[in-house]
């Protein structure tokens, strides 16, 4: 039950303690809809920067108060509650800077909640904050950072050292210093990371210079043994900084090459943004030869996002019935949609893949999808005039799963021809349980 509070005390105040809702449990499924319900208090705080900033900066410190205390009562596996108090800090920096606040004792506060912070709502808060800073706020922040960092520099495996190193590295980035960026990361060992981050600060000014960078990480990532997080980013700037130089034949080569490396419907998607528009066809069947080298899960996606049925159709025909179930339903399903009409035979292997692949890992929560498979299955091989299939698939699945009461009964109807999608809905159902009961 919701606690009542009939005190005077401060309008703001509270419609902001109601909005909180103190004492009642916040479950994930309606934490969405609780976070819009503060949304729509701190707006109305932000409302009062431009005439009452000194206010704003009393209320938006009431509600980081009440937030924290509001953290034992609620479930944020969405991160919706942790993303609003980031934005309220923001809120919180953007009110200081127009009361005239001291930027140090702003900057000094925010770097106290950032080192106490039980609930890590100051996780990476410099990425966020870097936006809201202004020059004099930015300054302060970076000093105090700096000022911190130096105090822990003797110990480079320390937790604060690598925080602070991290915490440094977003704000010259906020700050678009290259050549601090650039000293600090050479200081505390340059990463590939960090090539992309000084090449994106570089692009638009100079692309020469960002390319040299993006040459160097990729450089990197080559002598690594695992491929790093920024490698994406680097090979997706390299082309773009090509096309920006001059150079689109160049990008074209680097966006096949990668094409030919790792064949996907992504990178064909990228591949295919360097084709000027009177080779597409050429680039596309050339694209289409190199696929057919791809691991099975990415040749499936991309046959079907490029609708080569023709090649799809070929590619399940010799690929193996053990390997089809290892592919994710995410490739298969889309996979044997597009197939059912013309090839229901190729579509049936696809649909029991999908549903051995479930019930062989014993995934009882998606025995309601499994069952839906089989169904399909069934009918594609029965249009195929391929019986003697479906039913060396009712064999083996009957054999190995006997004991999965949950899933064999309803199985069992469905190999014995019972149609699974002529099932009443629930509500239909209790529609017509009503119906009977009050005799209409």
């Amino acid at each position: 039950m919701k606690r009542t509070h009939r005190g005077k005390g401060d309008p703001m105040e509270r419609r902001i303690e109601q909005a909180l809702e103190p004492g009642e449990f916040i479950h994930d499924r309606s934490c969405f809809s609780f976070v819009s319900g503060l949304e729509q208090v701190a707006r109305q705080v932000k409302g009062l920067i431009a005439a009452k900033p000194a206010r704003a900066v009393e209320l938006c410190e009431a509600f980081l108060a009440g937030c924290h205390a509001k953290a034992e009562e609620l479930d944020d596996s969405s991160g919706s509650f942790g993303m609003f108090v980031k934005d309220l800090i923001c809120l919180w920096i953007q009110s200081r800077q127009a009361s005239g606040a001291d930027p140090e004792e702003t900057a000094a506060t925010l770097i106290r909640w950032m080192d106490n912070d039980p609930y890590a709502f100051c996780h990476e808060i410099e990425k966020d904050t870097a936006a809201v800073f202004d020059s004099a706020g930015r300054a302060a922040f970076e000093k105090q950072i700096r000022a911190g960092f130096e105090a822990v520099a003797k110990d480079p495996a320390s937790w604060p050292y690598r925080r602070l190193s991290a915490v440094l590295r977003a704000v010259y980035v906020g700050q678009r210093n290259v050549s601090a960026y650039v000293a600090h990361a050479e200081r505390t060992g340059l990463t590939s990371e960090d090539c992309l981050a000084v090449a994106k600060l570089l692009a638009g000014r100079k692309p020469a210079d960002a390319l040299a960078w993006v040459d160097r990480g990729r450089a990197m990532d080559r002598e690594q043994r695992f491929p790093s997080t920024a490698g994406y980013g680097l090979d997706q700037l390299h082309r773009e900084l090509l096309v920006k130089l001059g150079r689109g034949d160049d990008a074209l080569e680097a966006a096949w090459a990668d094409f030919k490396e790792h064949p996907s419907k992504y990178a064909y998607e990228d591949l295919m943004k360097f084709v000027p528009r009177a080779r597409r066809a050429q680039w596309h069947e050339k694209a289409m030869e190199a696929a057919k080298a791809a691991e099975v899960s990415s040749a499936i996606d991309l046959f079907v996002e490029t609708n080569e049925t023709e090649r799809l159709a070929d590619l399940v025909r010799v690929t193996g019935d053990p390997a089809l179930e290892q592919v994710s339903h995410y490739a298969t399903e889309p996979a044997a949609k597009k197939l059912e009409k013309k090839y229901p035979e190729l579509a049936a292997r696809l649909w029991r893949a999908q549903g051995l692949r479930i019930v062989d890992a014993g995934k009882s929560r998606y025995y309601d999808a499994a069952l839906s498979n089989f169904e399909r299955a069934r009918d594609c091989y029965a249009r195929a005039g391929l019986a003697g299939e479906w039913e060396e698939t009712v064999r083996r699945v009957c054999a190995a799963h006997f004991r999965k009461t949950g899933f064999i009964g309803d199985f069992r109807a469905l190999a014995d021809g019972a149609k699974r999608g002529g099932r009443p809905s629930f509500l239909e159902g209790a529609k017509q349980r009503w119906k009977e009961r009050l005799g209409s």
